[in-house]
């Protein structure tokens, strides 16, 4: 279950976020899983829960945004979200698509007691 690790990197960088805005604790973390991260939101959950105690993030609320994939054909240059796993252009038919969005997780924004 890599998403232990996935925890462990993500409170480091609260941690340091933290620490450079003089926090003293954490009420809220925003983060953004896109569909084709790899993680799975409810171990995620399970992760942060069980890692955040003893953290400046011990009372911190987990709030997670699942992000569709978003998807830009590269023959007709339409741009539309992915639906059940069919990486076909709804326009053209085309399998020659670039992921634009969806792949990667991010920390999109912390709520801190100063």
């Amino acid at each position: 279950m890599h998403e232990f690790s996935v925890v462990q990197s993500l409170l480091s960088l609260i941690e340091e976020n933290a620490r450079k805005n003089n926090a003293k604790s954490v009420s809220k973390v925003v983060v953004k899983i896109g569909k084709m991260s790899g993680i799975e939101p409810h171990l995620l959950k399970i992760a942060f829960d069980t890692f955040k105690e003893k953290t400046i993030c011990e009372n911190a609320i987990l709030e997670m945004n699942i992000q569709d994939i978003i998807a830009k054909c590269e023959d007709c240059g339409k741009e539309f979200v992915i639906d059940d796993n069919r990486f076909i252009c709804s326009s053209c038919n085309s399998f020659n698509l670039k992921i634009l969005d969806g792949e990667e997780m991010y920390l999109m924004s912390l709520e801190m007691e100063i």
